[in-house]
């Protein structure tokens, strides 16, 4: 029972962290999702090795989530330094 809960803990901190987002340009969610994507894969086939391959994904998916959206939400900002500096006042 106790391991219920605090598998329903860890979910709802993971899943309400990854709904609150700073950035949100489009490489920032795509960023999201290929890291959600890949988390849960390494974190499944590392959970799988001692026999929690569910809680490994889950966490994986979390962690890659809030990562690739780090990831993505510089690439947009320095994509938007990039055009702003580049933009010519005649």
């Amino acid at each position: 029972m106790l391991q219920a809960v605090k598998l329903l803990l860890i979910c709802t901190l993971l899943s309400s962290a990854s709904l609150i987002s700073c950035s949100n340009g489009p490489n920032a969610r795509t960023g999201t999702v290929i890291g959600a994507l890949g988390g849960a894969a390494a974190g499944g086939i590392i959970g799988n090795q001692s026999g929690r391959g569910l809680e490994g994904a889950a966490i994986g998916a979390g962690l890659g989530a809030l990562g690739g959206n780090v990831i993505g939400g510089s690439n947009d900002q320095r994509n938007n330094q990039y055009y702003n500096n580049r933009r010519r006042y005649y």
